[in-house]
């Protein structure tokens, strides 16, 4: 895992279906390291997601949820 980890957060609902998907971007494209922090942030807001090409994807509007474990994991946070 890189020194300094900046994630970036934005909600999406273009083409979903009127779902509402809340996608971090920017994280490095390492599949191991994604695959663990998806886990975390599914277990931490009791929801669904998945790793989809590069980014991590969660479903509903989690921003606020999520902020806090990114930071406990020493991840910087944008958006």
């Amino acid at each position: 895992m890189p020194a300094r980890v900046v994630a970036k957060l934005r909600i999406e609902k273009a083409g979903r279906g009127g779902k509402t998907v809340t996608v971090l971007h920017g994280l490095p494209r390492n599949a191991q390291f994604l695959d663990s922090l998806c886990k975390d942030l599914k277990r931490a807001c009791g929801t669904g997601g998945a790793v989809v090409d590069g980014t991590v994807q969660l479903q509903g509007d989690l921003l606020e949820r999520i902020r806090p474990v990114l930071t406990a994991q020493g991840i910087t946070v944008k958006g």
